[in-house]
């Protein structure tokens, strides 16, 4: 199958049904139309790609009918339209707006949807509180945002919060699988693993590195997605904690990461994740605190500016001094 469309777009689900992961707040949503469509004021909150905006969309599906969602749903990205003057045009006068339904439509309400409303700044949030009361009767607020904690209290007090979840690796394997079959993609087992291993529960990013993979190399295994991805591979983090020597762990790091053009932000990354998940029968349930708390300290430092190499040098000879 060929398309002009990325797969993002492609698959992107149309109906509740069709979304993985979340699965209570999914079923929150269909009581929502279960029980006459009456659409309370949202804050969906979380990291990006795991289903928020999309949940919303499938909804909007579900109590709207196609002919009528263009003029009683307004979409704004408050990232871009995130000044006062937003709310008093685009939303006051889309709030106002007279609007009969269909008979077929679930849902009666007109619906604003803002993306990324954490970035909406607090006078721009402050005015939406007038605005939300005024026009309670005909217009429901969806506030879909990584922190909700940057959400001003008195707009969270109007509004039912849900918040989503990672994807479980499971739910990323299950839409892979599906867009594997639809697009007829060869792949082996290490290409799927490291998909989900470098997607870290974001379905929107594994989506894109297996289209990325298939598309450059035309198969999907472990080397090819870590090429894509331009990550270092878990082996090689793997192998260091492995090897005995300092010196020998050095060589590794510098000839495997640095020399191939990896920075120590990407590769203190890989090691935290891989010590906290991994299991490796070198390190003990204690020694595996000890290294995480080092890696939390030197990541700390890498940050601040100090010699990124020079700070990796030193996590791996705290390392081995834990370890032997």
């Amino acid at each position: 199958m060929s398309s002009a469309l990325p797969w993002i777009e492609k698959y992107r689900p149309q109906k509740l049904k069709d979304v993985v992961g979340n699965e209570e707040i999914i079923s929150k949503l269909y009581k929502i139309k279960e029980l006459g469509g009456n659409l309370p004021n949202m804050i969906l909150s979380g990291t990006p790609g795991i289903g928020k905006t999309t949940s919303v969309y499938c909804l909007m599906n579900e109590l709207l009918e196609p002919s009528i969602q263009k003029d009683a749903v307004l979409e704004l990205n408050a990232s871009d339209d995130r000044g006062i003057d937003v709310i008093r045009d685009q939303i006051k006068s889309f709030a106002q707006k007279k609007l009969t339904f269909s008979k077929d439509s679930i849902g009666k309400h007109k619906v604003v949807i803002l993306d990324e409303a954490d970035s909406m700044t607090v006078g721009a949030q402050q005015a939406l509180r007038r605005t939300m009361e005024i026009y309670s009767n005909t217009t429901r607020f969806v506030f879909a945002c990584n922190q909700s904690n940057k959400i001003i209290e008195p707009l969270q007090s109007r509004c039912s919060i849900l918040k989503f979840n990672r994807l479980q690796d499971k739910d990323i394997l299950k839409r892979l699988l599906y867009i594997i079959e639809q697009e007829n993609v060869k792949y082996d087992n290490t290409g799927l693993e490291a998909i989900i291993f470098t997607a870290d529960g974001d379905m929107r990013q594994a989506v894109n590195n297996l289209q990325s993979c298939w598309l450059g190399f035309q198969y999907v295994n472990d080397e090819n997605v870590y090429k894509i991805v331009d990550s270092p591979h878990p082996l090689i983090i793997t192998k260091i904690l492995k090897t005995k020597g300092l010196n020998e762990q050095l060589d590794i790091l510098n000839i495997e990461l640095f020399d191939k053009g990896f920075n120590a932000i990407d590769v203190i990354t890989i090691f935290f994740r891989i010590v906290k998940g991994f299991d490796l029968q070198e390190i003990t349930e204690p020694m595996k605190l000890e290294i995480l708390k080092l890696i939390g300290l030197y990541h700390l430092r890498i940050l601040q500016g100090c010699n990124s190499n020079l700070q990796m040098f030193g996590l791996i000879s705290e390392i081995n001094k834990i370890m032997n």
